[in-house]
């Protein structure tokens, strides 16, 4: 491996990192605040693809039909904390599971009805279709360094609310003792629909802004879910900062696995997680 082609490895391991990190720092949210465990958020990554595909398509502008379908995943999230999970705060874990499992069959099934069983692409924006040379024979895409540019204008968003806003005191609160926050005023019903929304609202984003490095197929949110739960894992449940680092360590360890032991890339990133628990049982920043 040379090291114009170590280099390209190592940004595309960032970049897939840093979409990771968008998609397992909703679900960490949810998981650490609301005590939900929310098996449909792989299905928000594929919904928030497909919609970006098809207002696209409609409106014939990538742009504008992010602007379009963001507020819509706010929407579909907010339906669903109050439809659907609002009765399971203090009930088991098996409950939340188990709805949480239809969610994925009704979303599927609803992405087939609509949308159909085709595999469809968006193209990449004229405004980064161009590449950057990197030597004679590699290039690297415009594209990707926007998306890890978004990526990581969105962490420092993210990392700036919880740690220096009186939302992020709350939420931090909230992922300590709920009950003591409930105690203190907080409306907490509020603070749940807010959380879950914004979960939603970044999973799909990330699918948005995937589309055009991507296949967009029926169930591509399944396999990225279980990576995210990886991800949340290691980094320790509830912790933005794990997540950051989690999402990276894992978008490493799949893109130079891939390329050096393709036979144990699938392996790759359960042995990091094995090995991460046996040292730090409760995740590396929980």
């Amino acid at each position: 491996m040379d090291l114009a082609f170590f280099g390209v490895q190592l940004l595309n391991g960032l970049q897939y990192g840093l979409l990771l990190f968008l998609i397992a720092s909703g679900l960490t949210l949810i998981f650490g605040i609301m005590g939900i465990i929310n098996l449909a958020h792989g299905a928000m990554y594929m919904i928030g693809a497909y919609l970006v595909y098809d207002l696209t398509f409609r409106l014939g502008n990538f742009w504008l039909a992010i602007l379009v379908a963001v507020p819509i995943a706010i929407a579909l999230g907010l339906i669903i904390e109050r439809l659907f999970l609002d009765t399971l705060y203090k009930r088991d874990h098996l409950y939340q599971v188990l709805l949480t499992f239809g969610l994925i069959l009704v979303l599927n099934e609803m992405q087939r009805i609509i949308w159909g069983g085709d595999v469809h692409s968006v193209p990449i924006p004229e405004l980064f279709s161009g590449r950057i040379q990197l030597t004679d024979n590699l290039q690297y895409s415009h594209y990707r360094l926007f998306v890890m540019g978004v990526c990581l204008a969105l962490a420092g968003v993210i990392y700036w609310v919880i740690r220096h806003t009186r939302l992020g005191i709350i939420i931090r609160a909230g992922a300590v003792n709920r009950d003591m926050v409930e105690g203190l005023g907080i409306n907490v019903r509020t603070l749940f629909t807010l959380i879950f929304s914004v979960g939603v609202a970044l999973t799909a984003f990330a699918g948005m802004i995937a589309a055009p490095l991507t296949s967009i197929a029926p169930g591509m949110g399944d396999s990225i879910l279980i990576t995210c739960f990886v991800v949340v894992v290691i980094g320790g449940i509830g912790s933005i900062k794990g997540a950051f680092w989690g999402a990276i360590l894992i978008g490493m360890a799949e893109t130079f696995g891939s390329v050096l032991i393709p036979s144990l890339a699938s392996m790759v990133i359960y042995l990091i997680m094995a090995a991460v628990l046996l040292v730090k049982p409760r995740g590396l920043f929980a």
